[in-house]
């Protein structure tokens, strides 16, 4: 079924909507939620271990990740329990809207890797060296030292997280436009872009809140298991609220995409 989308420019204060809508769907079905988001993390673990293909599986299938929680939180939405089949049902439509999300995934991940070789290349590796410092020489604090504080290393991050997120801009909605629009590849990646910079002021207040939680999450655990003498134990508390909060995240692009292209926040969500 193709609904009829229609592009709008929603207020800045949406990107605070976006969140509170999250976190009530997530307060709604915590466990499947939750589960979803392990059992991607488990089958990215999984692809990992595959040698060559490994990193590429990975990547690929992260826009598959964002539709398959825009379904699940569809599925909340109408009370009914989301399961893994929220990452198949994509691929269940036609043959051609099928061809487009494996176009997606594809090029997604092809662009991936060209950052990642690119960024490489402008800090000449000494990223890759560190990381093989900490894993394989965490005893010589020198080298490691030494090797975080060559200049290049910035540079190579800068190109790095700043390409990601340009690349994030037009796959952002394009696997919800393909899926419930029925938008070609080239359309579903301009329509994309074109609502997230109409929609710019709710999408950076949206990304400021969502690092401010995460900071202040942070924050807090350290300080509290600090003052408990449970310092050892702050890392595993940070990892579950990391979980907690990436589950409540993915919860949330539903909403933006149905404010940016349909009718706005559902309103049963909005009441209660």
């Amino acid at each position: 079924m193709t609904m009829q989308l229609h592009l709008q420019e929603v207020p800045a204060r949406n990107g605070r909507l976006w969140i509170r809508h999250g976190f009530k769907v997530f307060q709604r079905q915590p466990l499947a939620l939750s589960g979803l988001f392990g059992l991607f993390l488990f089958f990215g673990f999984v692809a990992m271990l595959l040698p060559g293909v490994g990193p590429l599986l990975t990547f690929a299938s992260l826009p598959l990740l964002s539709l398959g929680f825009m379904l699940a939180t569809h599925l909340v939405l109408q009370k009914k329990m989301p399961t893994a089949a929220v990452f198949t049902a994509p691929f269940k439509l036609t043959p051609e809207r099928r061809r487009s999300q494996l176009l997606l995934c594809v090029s997604y991940a092809l662009a991936v890797v060209f950052i990642s070789w690119l960024a490489d290349w402008v800090d000449g590796g000494s990223t890759r060296e560190l990381q093989k410092l900490i894993a394989e020489n965490a005893d010589n604090s020198d080298a490691v030292t030494n090797a975080a504080t060559d200049p290049r290393l910035f540079w190579g991050m800068a190109t790095r997280l700043g390409l990601l997120a340009l690349l994030a801009v037009p796959y952002w909605h394009a696997p919800a436009l393909v899926h419930w629009g029925g938008q070609g590849v080239a359309q579903a990646l301009f329509s994309s872009t074109l609502a997230l910079w109409r929609n710019k002021a709710a999408f950076a207040l949206n990304a400021l809140l969502w690092g401010a939680l995460l900071m202040a999450a942070a924050g807090v655990i350290s300080l509290v298991f600090g003052m408990l003498g449970l310092a050892g134990l702050a890392p595993v508390a940070l990892m579950a609220t990391g979980l907690l909060l990436s589950t409540a995240f993915y919860a949330s692009l539903y909403f933006s995409f149905v404010d940016c292209f349909m009718f706005g926040a559902p309103q049963d969500v909005l009441d209660h």
